[in-house]
């Protein structure tokens, strides 16, 4: 079952003034509904910025998003392959690869 990037996403203090700085920057429309919490805009993979207060020491501030049409083969496959689960949320589960460094994948 292939797996593709779906969405890079940044950690940022204030989302729309990032994602504003990135769409102008790579002449790409800004989403709607974008506001200081989350904010996307439109590109190939989609660009996304997630308000996160607290930037912890040690914590990515970009992380990758993926989709594929059988989670639980693609979780499998990447713990086999040497990521750690990390937590399980309501609608993704976030792993950690081999020197820790988290992404999600979109579950259904």
């Amino acid at each position: 079952m292939p797996v593709s990037i779906a969405t890079l996403v940044v950690d940022c203090d204030d989302a729309l003034k990032v994602a504003r700085f990135w769409s102008e920057l790579l002449d790409a429309s800004l989403a709607q509904d974008a506001d200081q919490d989350w904010a996307t805009i439109d590109t190939t993979p989609q660009l996304a910025f997630a308000r996160v207060p607290d930037k912890t020491p040690g914590k990515n501030v970009i992380h990758l998003d993926l989709s594929t049409g059988d989670s639980h083969v693609a979780i499998e496959r990447a713990v086999g392959l040497g990521a750690t689960r990390v937590a399980d949320h309501d609608g993704w589960t976030t792993l950690a690869d081999v020197e820790g460094n988290v992404f999600d994948v979109a579950t259904s």
